[in-house]
Formats: structure tokens, C-alpha cells, sequence
């Protein structure tokens, strides 16, 4: 048992307290402190977990806003308090402290590796497994109770295309408005049927690569992006032969009423990017209202957060300490997947057969001493629109930094750096920055690749 103080601090006649530590069964009567007007202050021997608590203040319950508040599953906000053996709760918080801490460059811990670039070999957590279930307690309240129509922007719009239209005038679309997934609307079912994605623009120029002609052939059935689908499905084997079979399989999207936890959730285990958040209200025609990702639940949990959980060590802990991203056997020998690696003259086509045979998102490119130079990703792809940039290359004569060069946006944040000593939070900050899906470990002097840490990965350490 650990002995916590709760403090009311803003006066009164009568002060008590209530909280899930009793079942809110009982109201515990709080004592002035000697000398003190306005402070009253119960202590109350409690055990590791998380707790939910409020003042009934002369008849009145209220919260103290200097400390960390929560809703609970009815929407009613409470205070909470962390308690845990180290005895860090909320009473020692200092928001400027932690904002000093997490904001910074590197922080270095002794004993495993080096900024010189020792072995980390296996993760070494300095937090225990008793703080990591307290941080996902808090975590899945938070996640639990924010619901997706609060990412919805105030203002703004959101882009549909028909299944009808070209497909490669898709391609355009997309690139012209900066998307990397789009969803699709049936004119003749009146509803969202599914999602156009980099990944079909990948498919379609390995496939102009076969068969140049095979898109302008108005015989061969493939102009729109319903029979592009169609066709995907039956013959992208013959495209990638290794690539994983793909299924057809009912949009997958949320209600603006449905929490962050089930988006994210939905996300994860459906191995997508983007979920669109639509409406519907007694079979009435469906509203799209926003396509949400990782970054922007991500957002909503760094702000929420900020000023309340310098207490909690998993946020200071440097991300090369923790199970989380992909790192390269130098760096840590079980990564549990390998970190796969591209040159900066290696052929386009090499590049985006593996992004699809791995199933991932991005690839960073190093030079032959394993200094990071750059990063192609799936969303790269929209860029060859550009001028009908396309339509003049061949994916096996150019390399991906001449693809980079003829089409990437120089002005786009594309992915951050860090080194493992920064912190998770700090990491967290800069993932759901716009564009930005991953963030690139390096040595801190000579920019040699260390490892990748993308959204997947923050949630999927989360919520495991």
C-alpha cells in the first residue's frame, strides 16, 4: 500500500472525497491544514493502479483543474491519480519539468550502449511492467472516451470519387489534392464501396510495365476504377507472383460516434491507413465527413496528455530502450523483423516490389556505409502525375533517387529523424505532424541508420 495525499486547495466550509477507490460508496471527510485557510488535505493508504476521485465541495462536486482530469464512460470529468511503488503521483507533477525533459534532443541512458553506436541487443525497459499497465490504463479511458467526430475538421473538404471515372485520371486527382487514399462512391448502390489507395497506383504501373498498351486498349475492359479493382483481384499475382493473395471484402469505416479505440483497432487489425468516418441516419444516403488515420488519434492523445503525465516514466523512456519499431541487427539483434534497406541507385521497380511483398510503407535508402540519405514510401507514387512523369520512365532503367528527384515535393515533411536516445514522446510529437508517418533512428554524429518507428508501430505498442 502506498499513503497518497489529496489535496483541495480553493477553500470552503465542508470538503469530502469520493472516488472508484471506494466504489464513489463513501464520502471521506477532509481536514483543514493547520495554518491554512483554504487547503484540506485526506491521506489515504492506497494500492498500484488507477484511480478516478472528485471534491463534493459545500453540497457542490468539482474537480481541481491543476490536476489531471478524465471523463469517465458517462462523459462525467474526474480527477485521476496514478499510484504506483515509486510513489510518483500526481501531487509531484511539474508541467514546465516534463515539457524540458520530452522537448529536447537526446537523453542518454548509462549502461546499455552508447551515442558512440554500442548494442542495445534486447530492449531494455527502464519502466516496469507495473508503470506500462498504469500508462494503458489511462491511455485506454482517454481512447474509450473520445469519440471520431471530434477529429472531424471545422472546416475544410472531403473528396469522393465514383467508381466510373478513369482510373488513371484518379491517379492525377489524387496527386493534384496532395491524397494518398481516396474513397469510392457507387452512384447505382448510393454508397461508399471502398477505398482507392497508392497501393493500385503501384499496381497499375508495374502493370503498364508489362504491358504498356493494355490500359489504352479500350478492348481490354480496364479504363475505370471498378474494373481496375475487378481486374486486381483475379491477376495481381501475375504482377508480383510472391505478393500476399488480396480479398474482396466490405468497406471498412467508422460512425462519428464510435471511439478512438475502435477506430484505431479497426485500423490495426485490417492492416490499412485510413479509415472515412460516414454517417448515416435511417437508411438515409451515407455522408462522408472526414478520412481519418493513426496521426490525428495520435494528435488528440499528445494534447490531452501534454500537461498531465510527467510522471509517467514510459513517456521519458528513449525509444531504443522499448519494444517498439524496427531496428537494424547492428543496433538490436531480435528486432523480430528484418530492417530492409534500399541503395539510392537501385531500380524504381525493385523498390516498389518490396514495399508490397513486405507489406510495409516505407523503406529507407542508405549509401554503401549505411548513412541515411532518404526514404521512398507507397505515397511517393503519387508523385510520378506530375507532368506525366509516368508515362516516360521505365521502372527498370530509373533508379529511386532519380524518381525522387523528377517527383517528391521538396517542400513536404515526409518523415523526421531521431536518435534512440530521444524520448516516446518526443517521438510521438513528431508523427502526427501532416504528411509525416515515420520517424528514421540514426546515430546521432554520423547519421548511420539505426531503425524506423512508424504510427503502426506507436499504436501497436500501445494497445498490445
Amino acid at each position: 500500500m502506498v499513503q497518497i495525499p489529496f489535496t483541495w486547495r480553493y477553500g470552503g466550509h465542508e470538503v469530502f472525497l469520493s472516488g472508484s477507490f471506494n466504489g464513489w460508496s463513501e464520502r471521506l471527510r477532509m481536514v483543514l491544514l493547520e495554518g491554512s485557510e483554504t487547503t484540506f488535505q485526506r491521506i489515504i493508504d492506497l494500492p498500484p493502479g488507477c484511480y478516478q476521485y472528485k471534491f463534493l465541495v459545500d453540497g457542490t462536486w468539482q474537480v481541481d483543474p491543476q490536476q489531471i482530469c478524465d471523463p469517465d464512460e458517462y462523459g462525467t470529468m474526474n480527477n485521476m491519480v496514478l499510484v504506483s511503488r515509486t510513489e510518483l503521483t500526481s501531487r509531484d507533477f511539474n508541467a514546465e519539468a516534463f515539457q524540458a525533459s520530452t522537448s529536447g534532443s537526446a537523453r542518454v541512458m548509462p549502461a546499455v550502449g552508447s551515442s558512440s553506436g554500442g548494442s542495445l541487443n534486447d530492449p531494455v525497459l527502464q519502466a516496469s511492467e507495473e508503470e506500462m499497465d498504469v500508462f494503458r490504463q489511462v491511455l485506454s479511458m482517454h481512447m474509450l472516451s473520445s469519440v471520431m467526430y471530434e477529429l472531424i475538421p471545422i472546416s475544410g473538404k472531403v473528396i469522393a470519387l465514383d467508381v466510373e471515372a478513369d482510373v488513371e485520371q484518379a491517379f492525377h486527382v489524387m496527386y493534384d489534392l496532395g491524397l494518398t487514399v481516396v474513397p469510392l462512391w457507387d452512384e447505382h448502390r448510393e454508397q461508399m464501396t471502398g477505398m482507392l489507395t497508392a497501393s493500385d497506383f503501384i499496381l497499375i504501373l508495374l502493370q503498364l510495365h508489362r504491358n504498356r498498351a493494355m490500359f489504352a486498349n479500350e478492348e481490354s475492359g480496364i479504363r475505370t476504377i471498378s474494373s481496375w479493382k475487378s481486374w486486381k483481384f483475379q491477376h495481381h499475382r501475375d504482377i508480383i507472383a510472391t505478393m500476399a493473395p488480396l480479398q474482396r471484402r466490405p468497406l471498412i469505416y467508422v460512425d462519428p460516434d464510435e471511439s478512438f479505440a475502435h477506430a484505431a483497432s479497426r485500423i490495426l487489425q485490417n492492416n490499412i491507413s485510413a479509415v472515412p468516418i460516414i454517417h448515416s441516419v435511417n437508411g438515409s444516403w451515407p455522408r462522408l465527413l472526414h478520412v481519418a488515420c493513426l496521426s490525428g488519434i495520435l494528435k488528440s492523445v499528445c494534447s490531452h496528455f501534454r500537461n498531465h503525465l510527467g510522471y509517467l516514466t514510459l513517456l521519458r523512456q528513449p525509444v531504443g530502450y522499448l519494444p517498439v519499431g524496427t531496428w537494424a541487427v547492428e543496433v538490436r539483434r531480435t528486432s523480430g523483423r528484418p530492417l530492409l534497406t534500399l541503395r539510392p541507385n537501385n531500380p524504381l521497380i525493385s523498390a516498389l516490389i518490396l514495399l508490397l511483398e513486405a507489406q510495409i510503407s516505407s523503406i529507407p535508402i542508405v549509401d554503401n556505409g549505411g548513412i541515411f540519405v532518404n526514404l521512398y514510401s507507397r505515397s511517393d507514387i503519387t508523385s510520378l502525375a506530375k507532368d506525366n512523369i509516368y508515362t516516360r520512365i521505365q521502372l527498370n532503367q530509373i533508379t529511386v533517387s532519380q524518381a525522387l528527384e523528377l517527383s517528391v515535393d521538396r517542400g513536404r515533411n515526409r518523415y523526421k529523424t531521431c536518435t534512440r536516445f530521444d524520448s516516446l514522446y518526443r517521438v510521438m510529437e513528431l508523427l502526427f505532424e501532416p504528411d509525416v508517418r515515420r520517424v528514421i533512428v540514426v546515430e546521432a554524429s554520423s547519421l548511420r541508420l539505426e531503425g524506423i518507428i512508424t504510427l503502426r508501430d506507436i499504436f501497436e505498442f500501445f494497445l498490445r
